[in-house]
C-alpha cells in the first residue's frame, strides 16, 4: 500500500510516465578540447550555498518508508550538503527535524481551510530556522490516485497537527488521505493570497505548481522570490503536461526576476543537466530519495544524493563545463529544436 502511495500518480499516468520519457527526447550537444580537471558543482540558492544545484522535494509521511522518517532524510541531506524541502504532511515534528542537524532546511505548505493552523505552521518554520517556505499552488482538491483508493490507503495522525485538528479521517469510497485533503484544503486560495502569506512571514516565499507563462507572470507580480516549475510528480491532474516540456516557458515568461526550479522526473544526472541547460536554477528529487530512505535509511539518502552528484558531475566533464555556470542552452537541443533544424 505505501509502495503505491510513493511510486504512483493520478488517473492513467500519462504524465507520471511522460515526465521521465520526455527527458529522453532532450539531447545533449557537449563541446570537447575543454581543460575540465576540475569541475566544481557548487551554487547557490536563495542565498545558500550548497554543494550541487539538487534539492529534496518535499514529500509527505517518510515514516511510511523509514521509522526515523524526515529525520533520516535530513541528516541525509545534510551530509550531502544538499537543501532539503520539509513537507507540511511531514510524520516528524517540525521541531525533531530542526534539531536533528544543522543544516539549511526549506518548509512546504498547504493552506488549511482553518488559516489559523498554516499560520502557526509557517511561524514555526520560521522560530525553528527555515530558509524559505514552498507555497504547493496546484492542489486545490487531490488528484484522483486510483491505487490509493483501490488499496484504501490510511495514513497516521500528522505529529505537527497534535492538538490542533485531527488528520484521521475516514472514508468510505476508499483513501483516507483524499478524505483528509477535501476536509482539510482551502480550495478558495487565490492569487491575492500571496498578499497574506507575505505578510505572516519574513522568510522568502517560493510557489511551486506552476506550467504555463502565464502563471509565471503572475507569480512574479505577486512578489514571490522564486517558481518551481512542477506537476506534483503527476500525482494532480493526469495530461498535464510533462515539467520538462514546459520548463523553458516559464524561465522565458520569468525574464531572469526571480529563479525557477525544476520538478519532476529527474532520475539520472544526465537530467539534472538538461533541466539546467533549460533555464533551472536547480532541480528537486523526490521519488528516489524516498526509494533510498525505504532501502537504507540516512545511508540510502546519501547514496541516492551521491550517485546524482557522481552522474551529473561527469555529465559536466564530459559536456566540457566546469561550473554550473558553464552550462547554457546551446548545450542541449530539444525535439522542438530538431524539428525546426530539419525545417
Amino acid at each position: 500500500m505505501y509502495y503505491d502511495y510513493y511510486t504512483g500518480g493520478a488517473e492513467d499516468q500519462h504524465t507520471l510516465t511522460e515526465n521521465v520519457k520526455s527527458f529522453r527526447r532532450i539531447i545533449i550537444q557537449p563541446r570537447v578540447l575543454v581543460d575540465v580537471s576540475k569541475i566544481d558543482m557548487s551554487t547557490t540558492i536563495l542565498g545558500h550555498k550548497t554543494s550541487a544545484p539538487i534539492m529534496i522535494a518535499p514529500t509527505a509521511m517518510h515514516k511510511l518508508a523509514h521509522h526515523e522518517g524526515e529525520v533520516a532524510t535530513a541528516r541525509g541531506a545534510a551530509a550531502c550538503d544538499v537543501i532539503m524541502g520539509l513537507s507540511y504532511m511531514s510524520t516528524c515534528t517540525v521541531e525533531e527535524v530542526a534539531s536533528s542537524c544543522n543544516a539549511v532546511r526549506f518548509f512546504q505548505i498547504y493552506v488549511y481551510k482553518r488559516r489559523d493552523i498554516t499560520a502557526l505552521m509557517v511561524h514555526r518554520a520560521e522560530k525553528n530556522g527555515f530558509g524559505a517556505i514552498i507555497l504547493t499552488a496546484d492542489t486545490p482538491r487531490l488528484g484522483r490516485r486510483e491505487a490509493d483508493i483501490k488499496n484504501k490507503m490510511i495514513a497516521p495522525q500528522l505529529k505537527n497537527f497534535e492538538g490542533l485538528i485531527s488528520t484521521e479521517y475516514v472514508s468510505d469510497k476508499g483513501s483516507n488521505i483524499e478524505a483528509l485533503a477535501a476536509g482539510t484544503f482551502d480550495a478558495s486560495l487565490c492569487w491575492k493570497d500571496i498578499e497574506w502569506l507575505k505578510s505572516i512571514t519574513k522568510l522568502p516565499i517560493l510557489i511551486k505548481g506552476v506550467l504555463t507563462s502565464e502563471d509565471a507572470i503572475k507569480a512574479i507580480e505577486a512578489g514571490v522570490a522564486g517558481i518551481i516549475v512542477s506537476n506534483h510528480g503527476a500525482r494532480q491532474l493526469d495530461y498535464a503536461p510533462a515539467t520538462i516540456s514546459v520548463l523553458e516557458e516559464v524561465v522565458h515568461a520569468v525574464q531572469g526576476k526571480v529563479p525557477v526550479f525544476f520538478d519532476g522526473g529527474v532520475r539520472r544526472g544526465t537530467d539534472i543537466f538538461k533541466a539546467l541547460a533549460l533555464g533551472a536554477k536547480a532541480v528537486l528529487i523526490g521519488r528516489a530519495v524516498i526509494y533510498g530512505l525505504a532501502a537504507k535509511g540516512e545511508l540510502g539518502v546519501k547514496q541516492v544524493i551521491q550517485m546524482l552528484k557522481d552522474e551529473f558531475e561527469l555529465t559536466m566533464a564530459l559536456s566540457g563545463c566546469c561550473s554550473v555556470n558553464d552550462i547554457t542552452r546551446s548545450h542541449v537541443k530539444t525535439e522542438k529544436g530538431r524539428f525546426i533544424c530539419r525545417m
